[in-house]
């Protein structure tokens, strides 16, 4: 008898849910390194045109942010195409990480060398003019990240001047926030002009989950129509941890039931807030479409609802 390996006991576990639902610079890193564990491909298969919605570059020869803690070894398009392709992706996100505060260079030099397969998200303060978010647009921007989990480079007060500014271009807002300060937050939320992302399933806390203030504020922003979630990075705020991070998945399968039609992936590539230990993004990605079961779902989410938030053809 063939011992029972941990891949070998994602392969089964997914076919049976399958069943039942369906200036300091990076460091440079080690060639071949693909800051992934495994090396096998997706089981799901991937509908034909699925898009990545949340993924970062890290490139050295950009240099970092005057005080950024997030410094990750490099991760370039190259590597991250070896992990496309064992997803079954061909369409990505590019977003700018903190790493680089406001400086989106690295973002666009992606997008350049992608094309028309991905578009980008940016990281703007008050000071960027009318012409750089013009000319972003036309480089295949879409929206602009507000990171509010730690001071950097946005701020609270400059969410609705930005929001009215992008508002006009068809842009959106991502936030990446603890989800224990929503309930603070709701107000400036719901008067946003442009729909709003919700990175890393809200970050909502755990073991809470389903029964904290967090989840009940995430919960009425959903249910008013322009609010979007991205099915991201359950390594972050789970107890429970891997390979089935059964408590972001209770939250996870919630959004879902929600509002199906504005569900987001990403595969949070290069993950950069796990230090010691990289997810197995094959394995990750059959746990988040088993969450999802339903094939019509598995659609919207991996490719019609991305597509059409980002102005994907």
């Amino acid at each position: 008898m063939l011992p029972i390996t941990r891949r070998g006991f994602m392969r089964d576990a997914g076919l049976a849910v399958a069943a039942l639902t369906l200036p300091a610079m990076p460091i440079r890193a080690q060639q071949g390194e693909t800051w992934s564990s495994g090396s096998e491909r997706a089981i799901f298969h991937m509908p034909e045109g699925a898009i990545d919605c949340h993924m970062h570059i890290y490139d050295d020869r950009f240099p970092v942010a005057p005080g950024t803690t997030l410094r990750p070894p490099n991760a370039v398009l190259a590597q991250y195409r070896s992990v496309q392709a064992r997803l079954g992706v061909k369409r990505n996100v590019v977003v700018t990480p903190s790493t680089y505060g406001t400086d989106n260079r690295c973002m666009l030099d992606a997008l350049r060398q992608c094309g028309d397969a991905a578009r980008g998200v940016a990281v703007v303060d008050d000071t960027v003019t009318d012409a750089t978010l013009q000319q972003m647009d036309r480089d295949g921007v879409r929206a602009i990240r507000f990171n509010l989990s730690y001071p950097g480079a946005t701020t609270l007060d400059m969410l609705a001047p930005l929001a009215k500014r992008i508002a006009v271009l068809g842009w959106h807002i991502e936030l990446v926030v603890q989800g224990t300060r929503l309930p603070a937050l709701e107000s400036h939320l719901v008067a946003l002009p442009c729909p709003l992302v919700l990175d890393h399933i809200a970050h909502l806390p755990q073991p809470d989950g389903l029964n904290s203030d967090a989840f009940r504020t995430a919960a009425r922003l959903v249910e008013k129509g322009n609010v979007w979630v991205t099915l991201s990075g359950p390594y972050i705020d789970t107890k429970t941890g891997a390979p089935a991070y059964e408590d972001v998945a209770l939250v996870a399968k919630a959004f879902i039931r929600m509002a199906p039609e504005r569900m987001l992936w990403g595969s949070d590539w290069p993950h950069p807030t796990e230090k010691t230990h990289k997810p197995d993004d094959a394995a990750l990605l059959d746990t988040i479409a088993a969450w999802i079961g339903r094939s019509d779902w598995q659609e919207r989410i991996f490719k019609t609802n991305p597509a059409a938030l980002y102005g994907f053809a």
